[in-house]
């Protein structure tokens, strides 16, 4: 597929049939069916909020309503007085450890003598109605003493009279970079960024039912996205040996991180294991926005330093993450912004320091792209702005320095497979641009922003990289949906103007800096119904992107079986590691791969001459394998200079996005996302189309819309209503390009896909709103009032200088 746009053959990919090699006709390279997609589609698939017993009862959580508070007292005695309610809990109940977390196991159960972010739990109920539940969580009496909120990360950070939000300090992590010491150059730009906190948006709330087990222990079936390292966390805290917490996975209805930390976990267990019944809870949306973490906002500082024909001599950043109240998984999003926060171009000369930073704010944790979006956008934005200091194209500057194999990171890694980042560029610069609106007449006006009129001529010239709109009032009014504002009809054309601009990402795959990253797959062959059958149990949780029908392709590749089942993921194998940073179809498709063909071996040699399958299952019965898959080995970075060869692999996405722009109303339409992939292998032609267009429909949310908003600690949007996600009218059109450069060192030669596209798509669209209005635009999302209200053009940015 290299080089081609992607057009999965969806006809056959549907084929079903029998004999020899129809197994491998729906393996890999293959758009293979979705076993849950017909019942996606159709409404009957089981999400973990439809889980029901019949003698269950519900839980709730009193949440508090202060970012920072002290608790004098908790009385719970108004809802156990309550009909119906069978238990109001506190910390003071918690049966085991009060404290958990990802990295650091310093966030409470239940918040014991103080609050450190709006909306923390302090007490839980079970009831036997939802809505008796909420209003005896509501009759809780807690007081409160206020304090003081520690909201602005960098005071957090480099104000000594800041308050300490934990005991030892507010540095979450601070990891530097250090390369060469020549941080002279005669073309310099400096900027600074700045991104806000974007919510993973997942469909499906936080829910799951916890059943208390005869032997003292608890089943828990949830939504999550790493079931062990969920268990090992529960289980110290309700005090029982982790193999009396078992956990199955429940529907999921999406995550893109959010799932990785707990929510209701140990809420429900306590409740299930204090009442003696099944417990359900079901977060509503507006508690679902208090209940996970979100994406780090990013405060960033960046210069670079160039020859006058734009080949980077230097990068400085500072890089400012604010990950809230609690540790959760900052100190790895610290580590990928610090290793790729000057991209994938080669640079001699590095001085990075990357800070992760408790406040008072929410907290926040894993969310597609993990760290590499922020730096992301921030490159990328000075990248724009050292090719107009160069008098050089977007894409020309990105071309000069762009990293290829053998290049080395800033971390000095070397990148030892495939990177043919130049040519996608030139690639993505060579695909025609959508056509101009079908209208004849000149420039539309584009007033200055003193003056009121709409119709004063303003030349497409004056502004880098805009193109003018025609008149609308020489031709056919256009389609009110192809135009910003769309039906509501702010516009009919008039004060339109196009932009195009590009965006390149590098994203690490799997885990990295040493983390143990490894997957168990067990795979066992026998006759069913006179028929071979396959069937796969992993741990690796399936949360809407595909990796049940990978992992049926794999097993279908390997063994020519086409019936393969599998299982639902639970904690009675082996761990396969969490669904995030693109790993699933790298590890858990390696540990399927190895545990295939290990039973492929020991088929082999069971096999008398001329039997066929069946008849040696029938013979020998049924063959089964577990295998662990683990990728190379990683390495922590330096803690001084940030050296090390600490990721396992990287992917490339470059993005180009065409918009139209009402520049006096503030409006976006964005036209088209164009974008080039390489993905060493593709394992599921239209799983993979639906991976770049969902990552470059969360980068477009996070350009132009997407922002959990908070002023003074306190979540101001906390409803769909008010926090805007990308409908099916906001994305447009797709161009896909899908390069397949094998990586020598992955399993089948694949790259994780997934997250690539949600890096270069919003710097992309932020550039494309820059060409059409001249403004600056350093945050993202753009706002319509950013535009309407912001005054500077274009020209020479601020602090820019040639020299």
């Amino acid at each position: 597929m290299s080089g081609t746009e992607t057009r999965p053959d969806r006809g056959q990919s549907r084929e079903r049939g029998h004999g020899p090699g129809v197994g491998r006709d729906l393996g890999i390279g293959r758009s293979a069916p979705r076993p849950d997609g017909t019942l996606k589609v159709t409404g009957e698939f089981a999400y973990s909020s439809d889980l029901y017993l019949a003698d269950m009862v519900w839980g709730a959580t009193l949440r508090g309503p202060h970012p920072s508070a002290r608790i004098r007292s908790v009385d719970v005695g108004p809802a156990l007085a309550m009909p119906g309610v069978l238990a109001a809990l506190t910390c003071e109940d918690v049966p085991g450890e009060l404290f958990y977390g990802l990295d650091r196991r310093d966030q409470p159960v239940l918040a014991a003598d103080r609050v450190r972010y709006q909306g923390e739990p302090v007490a839980i109920v079970a009831a036997d109605h939802p809505e008796r539940a909420r209003r005896a969580a509501a009759a809780i009496v807690v007081d409160y003493e206020v304090t003081e909120a520690v909201t602005d990360p960098r005071r957090a950070v480099f104000d000594p009279s800041c308050p300490a939000v934990h005991d030892g300090g507010n540095v979450v992590r601070h990891q530097p970079v250090r390369v060469g010491g020549d941080f002279t150059a005669p073309v310099v730009v400096t900027g600074e960024y700045e991104v806000g906190m974007q919510d993973q948006a997942f469909l499906g709330p936080e829910s799951g039912l916890a059943v208390p087990a005869e032997d003292g222990g608890v089943d828990l079936f949830v939504a999550t996205q790493w079931l062990h390292v969920d268990r090992d966390q529960i289980a110290p805290c309700l005090g029982l040996p982790p193999e009396l917490v078992r956990l199955t996975l429940a529907g999921v209805g999406g995550a893109f991180g959010a799932r990785e930390d707990l929510s209701m976990q140990v809420h429900a267990c306590m409740l299930a294991l204090r009442t003696g019944r099944p417990v359900k809870m079901v977060y509503g949306r507006q508690e679902s926005f208090f209940g996970h973490v979100h994406r780090h906002p990013a405060r960033m500082r960046y210069e670079h330093g160039a020859d006058r024909d734009g080949r980077l001599r230097y990068v400085r950043a500072e890089i400012l993450l604010d990950g809230g109240a609690y540790c959760s998984s900052t100190p790895a999003v610290v580590g990928n912004a610090a290793s790729l926060g000057v991209g994938p171009y080669e640079v001699p000369n590095v001085w990075i320091d990357a800070y992760g930073v408790y406040t008072n704010n929410p907290p926040c944790g894993a969310m597609r792209g993990f760290g590499a979006v922020q730096a992301c956008f921030a490159y990328e934005s000075q990248m724009d702005r050292l090719a107009e200091a160069c008098g050089l194209s977007p894409v020309e500057i990105r071309v000069r320095n762009a990293v290829s194999q053998g290049s080395r990171l800033a971390t000095g890694q070397v990148i030892d497979s495939p990177a043919p980042l130049a040519g996608m560029l030139r690639e993505l610069a060579a695909m025609p641009l959508p056509p101009e609106p079908s209208r004849t007449a000149g420039p539309v006006a584009v007033p200055p922003p003193a003056e009121p009129a709409r119709a004063a001529a303003v030349t497409a010239t004056s502004v880098p990289g805009a193109a003018s709109v025609p008149d609308p009032g020489a031709a056919a009014t256009p389609d009110l949906l192809d135009l910003p504002g769309g039906v509501a009809q702010t516009t009919h054309g008039e004060g339109v103007r196009r932009g195009v601009g590009y965006g390149v990402g590098i994203k690490n795959i799997c885990f990295s800096e040493g983390f143990d990253d490894h997957s168990t797959a067990r795979v066992r062959v026998e006759l069913l119904g006179g028929e071979p059958h396959v069937l796969v149990r992993t741990a690796a949780a399936e949360v809407g992107q595909g990796l049940v029908t990978v992992q049926e392709q794999i097993a279908r590749t390997e063994l020519g079986v086409e019936r393969v089942t599998v299982a639902q993921a639970d904690t009675t194998v082996g761990s396969a590691g969490s669904t995030s940073a693109s790993r699933q179809s790298y590890v858990t498709g390696g540990a399927v791969r190895a545990a295939c063909r290990a039973v492929r071996e020991r088929l082999a040699a069971l096999r008398a001459d001329g039997e066929t399958l069946a008849e040696t299952l029938e013979r020998a019965g049924a063959v089964e394998e577990t295998r662990v898959y683990r990728h190379r080995p990683t390495f922590p970075m330096d803690p001084v200079t940030g050296q090390g060869d600490s990721h396992a692999q990287l992917a490339l996405c470059v993005h180009r996005a065409v918009v139209d722009v009402d520049v006096e109303l503030g409006l976006v339409k964005v036209v088209e996302l164009a974008a080039v992939q390489d993905v060493g292998r593709v394992l599921n032609p239209i799983a993979l189309e639906g991976q770049i267009h969902g990552g470059s429909a969360q980068g477009l949310g996070l350009a132009l819309m997407e922002e959990v908003q908070v002023a003074d600690g306190r979540v101001l949007n906390p409803s769909f209503t008010d926090y805007l996600i990308p409908t099916i009218l906001d994305m447009p059109p797709m161009r896909v390009s899908v390069l397949a450069n094998p990586d020598p060192h992955a399993p089948y030669g694949l790259r994780g896909a997934g997250e690539p596209p949600t890096l270069s798509s919003t710097p992309a669209v932020a550039a494309a709103v820059r060409a059409a209005t001249g403004l600056r635009l350093p945050r993202v999302p753009i706002r319509p009032h950013d535009i309407a209200m912001g005054g500077s053009r274009y020209g020479n940015w601020a602090g820019d200088r040639s020299l």
